[in-house]
């Protein structure tokens, strides 16, 4: 069975995803001029009450980056897992550089800014950077996961990882072509980039609570393996 506190740090994995899906979805929802179907997330970071948003970032990101630790932990019986849990701390590291270096304006939010920067300003750079951690990782941290799991026998489970890696691909390669303005994409551009974290997240949700009904995997056959 996992100790208390490796069940702890797996159920950090449980709540980051929701608390910051409900977040989001809520700051949407209530703040002026906002279009959740057109305007990014990163987007609620700005104007007075952006704060709220960075917070869940930074809240989410550190929740994530237990939980690599967490996953680290609880694959130790299924002889260790090298990159499964360091992709997981990237995909963190991606969320809380997203909370501390807000975006700039995009798709006319907030009203009066262009739909694109004349300039990236250097908050807004390292945004677009850091925040690009999130999206490389988890479709490669899926696909880590697809190959160990069909090692471990749990086809069901190498399956919807890898499902998911392709999906989470095309969606945010849709939301990022709306986000350079290019019609008709450019007026659901926050839908997609919803859907891609919703893909996301979904896994990862998924994922921890599997780690957590499931405490003490079965080994592996034949020689432990820490390739993933």
């Amino acid at each position: 069975m996992h100790d208390t506190t490796t069940k702890w740090l797996l159920a950090c994995g449980v709540i980051a995803g929701p608390l910051f899906t409900i977040g989001y979805l809520l700051e949407g929802a209530t703040r002026p001029s906002y279009d959740p179907l057109r305007h990014p997330v990163s987007s609620l970071a700005l104007g007075d009450s952006g704060w709220t948003q960075s917070a869940n970032f930074i809240i989410t990101g550190l929740l994530t980056l237990a939980f690599a630790i967490g996953v680290r932990r609880a694959l130790q019986p299924r002889g260790g897992s090298r990159w499964g849990p360091v992709l997981i701390g990237v995909y963190a590291i991606g969320l809380l550089g997203a909370g501390l270096f807000p975006t700039d304006p995009l798709s006319g939010y907030p009203p009066g800014t262009p739909a694109q920067p004349l300039e990236y300003s250097m908050s807004g750079g390292l945004h677009r950077r850091l925040s690009a951690l999130v999206f490389i990782s988890l479709p490669i941290l899926c696909l880590v996961f697809a190959r160990r799991f069909a090692e471990w026998g749990e086809r069901g489970w190498a399956i919807y990882s890898a499902i998911t890696s392709v999906a989470f691909v095309a969606a945010f390669v849709l939301s990022s072509v709306a986000f350079s303005q290019v019609e008709p994409l450019v007026e659901v551009g926050g839908l997609l980039q919803r859907i891609t974290l919703t893909i996301g997240w979904t896994w990862l949700t998924l994922l921890a609570v599997h780690l957590l009904r499931v405490p003490d995997p079965r080994p592996i056959s034949g020689p432990a393996r820490s390739s993933a």
